[in-house]
């Protein structure tokens, strides 16, 4: 059977760019069950309130939905359970110093599937402020403006 290639995007927390300023990303793998997997590969995933911790030396991943699979029997998966991160001792080190700083905290990016294997794009994030997200938003429309400026200018020949 031939393995998959490529990546094959599941779910995106979109919103996490716009709440958090983003200081680093790690790739992480994800131990998972097989009706996990299957309802993984229909597309169905929700990373919205999803986050993730070091506990003991380990890596998880946690309120991360992933629906119950709908042929699946009475083997279904919980959709909001505990989910082990797969990192080397070195990254998980690196990441709990990080988080055990203070302000820092772990949240899902975005859920894939990186040749054939499930996988979570983690960051190293801090919180915004609201009059952080309130001056970005400003600058995104003020971008927006300029470039509809300078495309009508364009369009007119001047």
């Amino acid at each position: 059977m031939p393995r998959e290639k490529g990546q094959n995007v599941v779910a995106t927390n979109r919103k996490a760019r716009h709440d958090y300023l983003i200081e680093d990303t790690v790739e992480a793998g994800l131990v998972l069950t097989g009706t996990e997997v299957k309802s993984l590969r229909q597309g169905r995933a929700s990373l919205v309130d999803g986050y993730a911790f070091v506990e003991n030396g380990e890596a998880w991943l946690d309120a991360v939905h992933i629906p119950e699979y709908a042929d699946g029997t009475w083997t279904n998966h919980a959709p909001r359970r505990k989910r082990k991160l797969l990192l080397h001792k070195e990254q998980i080190v690196k990441l709990a110093n990080k988080v055990a700083q203070g302000g820092y905290t772990l949240i899902p990016l975005q859920l894939y599937f990186a040749d054939g294997r499930a996988k979570v794009e983690l960051a190293v994030a801090k919180g915004k402020r609201e009059y952080d997200k309130r001056q970005a938003l400003r600058e995104a429309q003020d971008k927006r403006e300029a470039e509809r400026a300078m495309r009508s200018r364009n369009l007119r020949g001047e």
